[in-house]
C-alpha cells in the first residue's frame, strides 16, 4: 500500500496546503481563491506555484501588479514565502481522518507493507510525521515531494521509490491511495492499482464537520459535489473510487480476489 498524506491519512478536506497558497500569494498582492489553489493539488509545491501562475487570471493580476510576466525567480520567491507559513501551520491539520488508524492496523494485521508519499516538501513532512505518529499514523516509509531528482506526481517516481525502499518485488500487487487527480495518475503510471478518495480530500475540500452539516442541511448540494468529485477521480483513471480510507478494506479484499484470478491493474 502507498498512501498520500493530506486528504488521505490526515487533514480531512486537505485544508492545510490550500489555505497557505492563498495566504502566500496574498503577501505579493495577488488574490487567488481556494478553488484556484486546489486546482493543481497533488503536485510538488514548487510546481503547484508554477501552475497557479500559469492560470490566466492569476497571471493577469501579476502583470498588472508588477508590470511584467512572472519568472522562475518569482516562483522561487513565492515558494520561499510559502515554506515557513506551511511549516508553521501544518501541525494544526495533523489529525487523522476517521478510520485511517484502524485501516492501517488492519493492513498490518494482514502483513501488508505500508508506504507513503506527499506533495509536501521534506521540511514540512519532518514537522508533520512525528505529530501524526503520536496519533497512530506511522507508515513504514515516507517520500516527500522534493526528495527525488526525477520529480513528483503525476510521474511514477515517488510510488516506485517506496517499492525499492520496502523491497516489494511485484508492482502489480501494489495499491496507490490518493485524494487528488495527479496522485491517481501517479498510481496508474507506476502500474499499480489506483484508489481515489472522493469525500475526505481535495476534491470535496471540506472538514468532516462541514461535510456532515452539508449532508444534513443541503443534501442535494452534497450529492452533486460528491458525484463531481467521484467523476473527476474516475476520469483520472482510478480503478476504484471510495469516500475515505475507512472504506479501503473492502477494496483490498476485492483486489486480492482479482489477483488470485490473474487480473492486473
Amino acid at each position: 500500500m502507498i498512501f498520500d498524506w493530506a486528504g488521505t491519512l490526515v487533514d480531512h478536506g486537505s485544508l492545510a496546503p490550500t489555505q497557505i497558497f492563498v495566504d502566500a500569494f496574498q503577501t505579493f498582492g495577488i488574490r487567488i481563491t481556494l478553488d484556484q489553489a486546489r486546482g493543481p493539488m497533488g503536485l510538488s509545491k514548487r510546481l503547484h506555484i508554477h501552475q497557479l501562475l500559469n492560470d490566466p487570471s492569476v497571471q493577469a493580476q501579476w502583470q498588472t501588479t508588477f508590470s511584467r510576466p512572472s519568472t522562475e525567480a518569482d516562483i522561487d520567491a513565492i515558494y520561499e514565502r510559502f515554506m515557513p507559513m506551511q511549516i508553521e501551520k501544518v501541525g494544526a491539520y495533523s489529525q487523522p481522518i476517521p478510520g485511517a488508524v484502524e485501516t492501517l492496523a488492519w493492513l498490518r494485521a494482514r502483513g501488508i507493507k505500508i508506504g507513503s508519499c506527499s506533495g509536501y516538501p521534506k521540511q514540512v513532512m519532518d514537522v508533520l510525521r512525528p505529530l501524526a505518529q503520536q496519533a497512530g499514523i506511522a507508515p513504514d516509509h515516507v517520500i516527500a515531494g522534493d526528495e527525488l531528482p526525477a520529480g513528483g506526481r503525476p510521474g511514477a517516481y515517488m510510488a516506485l521509490a517506496n517499492l525499492l525502499a520496502l523491497q516489494v518485488p511485484n508492482v502489480r500487487a501494489c495499491v496507490k491511495v490518493d485524494d487528488t487527480t495527479p496522485g491517481v495518475e501517479e498510481g496508474r503510471n507506476a502500474g499499480m492499482w489506483s484508489v481515489g478518495l472522493a469525500l475526505s480530500g481535495n476534491e470535496m475540500g471540506y472538514t468532516l464537520a462541514d461535510v456532515q452539516a452539508m449532508k444534513a442541511e443541503h443534501p442535494t448540494e452534497y450529492e452533486t459535489r460528491l458525484a463531481k468529485a467521484r467523476r473527476r477521480l474516475q476520469d483520472a483513471g482510478a480503478h476504484y473510487v471510495i469516500d475515505s480510507v475507512a472504506d479501503l478494506p473492502a477494496v483490498i479484499e476485492n483486489i486480492e480476489a482479482r489477483l488470485l484470478k490473474g487480473d492486473a491493474p
